[in-house]
Order: structure tokens, then C-alpha cells, then sequence
């Protein structure tokens, strides 16, 4: 009888040496899949911050797009105004010759 059970020992424990093989084959999976799912954490995190970058930098554009417009209407605004000024002066210059004045620079 002892050896019935000793063969059933040794195909137990055969059977769970083929077990405890197919587990470390699994853990070893698992710890590619971790150091996969960290890699892919890492590179979430780089893509993050340049999401980041990107935003930044879109702000700059439109801060510096607000800035050329005022500074386009600001020159407009000089040009209409130096014309005004010419039109002015001109006539500055009629009046002061029909009332006889010389006038200085």
C-alpha cells in the first residue's frame, strides 16, 4: 500500500511542479506587462507635458497675435493722424499767407 500512495505522491507532485512552472511562466509575464504598463506611464507623463508645452505656447501665440493687432491699429491710427496733422498745417499755412504772417519752423 505504500507504494500506491508513493506513486500517487510522485504523480502529485509532478502535477504541481507543472503548476508551480506555469505560474513562475506567468509571473514572469506579469513583470513584462508591469515594466511595460510603467514604460507606458512614463511616456503618458512626457506626452503630458508636452500637452502642456503645446498650451503654453498656444497662449504665447495669442497674447503675441492680440499684441500685433493693437500695435497694426496703433500704427493705423498714427497714420490717419500724421494726414491730419499734414491737412492742418496746410492750412495753417493758407490762413497765414492770406493774412500776410510769415510763419517759422
Amino acid at each position: 500500500m505504500k507504494e500506491d500512495f508513493s506513486e500517487l505522491i510522485q504523480y502529485l507532485d509532478g502535477k504541481f511542479n507543472n503548476v508551480d512552472q506555469k505560474f513562475g511562466t506567468i509571473d514572469r509575464k506579469f513583470e513584462i506587462v508591469d515594466q511595460k504598463l510603467i514604460e507606458l506611464d512614463e511616456d503618458i507623463k512626457d506626452v503630458k507635458e508636452k500637452m502642456v508645452i503645446k498650451e503654453d505656447f498656444q497662449d504665447l501665440q495669442t497674447s503675441v497675435d492680440a499684441y500685433a493687432q493693437k500695435a497694426d491699429t496703433y500704427f493705423q491710427e498714427m497714420v490717419m493722424l500724421t494726414h491730419k496733422v499734414d491737412r492742418h498745417e496746410k492750412w495753417l499755412h493758407q490762413v497765414a499767407e492770406k493774412l500776410g504772417i510769415k510763419l517759422e519752423y
